[in-house]
């Protein structure tokens, strides 16, 4: 890496893991371990500059500080719900903004992250989707988000131990679908493992997928974590309707994918996502053949009730179909957990994640399909 040219921008030390830092220091001349203090400095203790450093001698701190940066997100809006969840928009520039969101609970933290700006995968029950896609985001734009909540909590709640985390779970669940961005995503999700960054578990950081087939094998080698898989239908007819990626990786290839990934996941079953859809997916008969759809692939089944948006065209199932559709999944010995709902009254619920988005993919063009889908699949039977 050059470091001379005047033109050239500021390296983000943010987005670098490990082994990043390490090139980044050695194309300076500097010894391995610089990279392990730097990655000390950002992410345990939260540093923003250079002259935080204060082990470091002060000829790298001004060689430093004319060739990098470490540049967090600008928050745009910061929200806090009713029940404690707070909710970020972060501007990732060019007129686009995500969003994350922390969710707080007795036992645990979790901070739900976005890895793109926007999301392709157009599923029919998601207010992403339904925005349209932008661009990737990069390592620096996903680990910010982590960096900025972990360490603006810490400071909200008066902790200055850097042993003291506040988040414990991290999921790769907000805005995109992480696994087209692995290349940005395994820095990342690296340096949330690190002992020397975030200390995180792979049991506690969780990366969902729609089911792109190929690149969860690609994760399985790249750095595997715990893994939760967006089914929602028990078959590929309906599946096909409301998520459009079924067409290319149907649930037969998807379930494979998840029996070879098990060889190596952190966790010894698979998550499986599955929003209820008021007369669409709730039923149960629907709730019978999912059973004997995942017979062979141990996992447990996260149910969450539909959280309705502006133009959605669909509703949440009753609480008598969601208790009925979970009572058959447990007699059948599948562990299966009920979401509650949380930061609904500041759209941070599952699926409300919207933030503001330039679409690239013309997908104003494909709504008008859109709601002829929408029609189909709630018309009664």
């Amino acid at each position: 890496m050059s470091v001379t040219s005047e033109n050239k921008p500021k390296t983000n030390l943010l987005g670098l893991d490990q082994e990043g830092l390490k090139q980044f220091c050695d194309s300076l001349g500097e010894k391995p371990f610089r990279a392990v203090q730097l990655e000390r400095w950002i992410h345990r203790r939260g540093a923003k500059t250079f002259d935080e450093m204060t082990d470091l001698a002060k000829s790298f701190r001004a060689k430093l500080s004319q060739i990098a940066e470490i540049k967090g997100p600008e928050i745009l809006c910061d929200k806090i719900s009713a029940d404690e969840t707070r909710k970020w928009l972060v501007d990732v520039g060019n007129g686009n903004a995500v969003e994350m969101v922390f969710i707080p609970e007795s036992n645990r933290g979790t901070l739900c992250i976005s890895t793109q700006a926007g999301c392709a995968m157009n599923c029919l029950f998601c207010s992403t989707g339904k925005q349209g896609f932008n661009r990737n985001l990069t390592t620096a734009e996903i680990i910010g988000q982590l960096w900025h909540a972990e360490h603006t909590l810490r400071q909200s709640r008066g902790i200055n131990d850097e042993n003291e985390r506040v988040i414990s779970n991290v999921v790769l669940m907000g805005m995109g679908e992480p696994l087209q961005n692995l290349d940005a995503v395994v820095p990342a999700l690296n340096l949330m493992l690190d002992d020397h960054a975030y200390g995180l578990s792979r049991r506690r950081v969780t990366v969902s997928t729609s089911g792109l087939v190929r690149q969860i094998d690609k994760l399985a080698e790249r750095c595997p974590v715990a893994l939760a898989v967006s089914l929602h239908a028990p078959n590929n007819e309906l599946r096909d309707k409301i998520m459009p990626v079924n067409k290319k990786h149907p649930i037969e290839d998807l379930l494979a994918a998840c029996q070879r990934y098990l060889k190596v996941a952190p966790r010894d079953f698979i998550t499986f996502e599955y929003i209820m859809i008021g007369g669409v997916n709730d039923s149960s008969k629907q709730a019978k053949e999912l059973v004997k759809l995942v017979e062979k692939v141990p996992c447990k089944f996260n149910l969450i009730p539909f959280n309705p948006f502006p133009g959605s065209g669909l509703e949440r199932s009753s609480e008598e179909n969601v208790k009925a559709f979970s009572s058959i999944l447990n007699d059948a010995g599948i562990v299966c957990t009920v979401r509650k709902v949380r930061g609904d009254d500041i759209d941070a619920a599952c699926g409300q994640l919207a933030g503001e988005i330039k679409d690239r993919t013309k997908l104003a063009e494909k709504r008008a399909q859109r709601q002829i889908l929408i029609k189909e699949i709630t018309k009664p039977q």
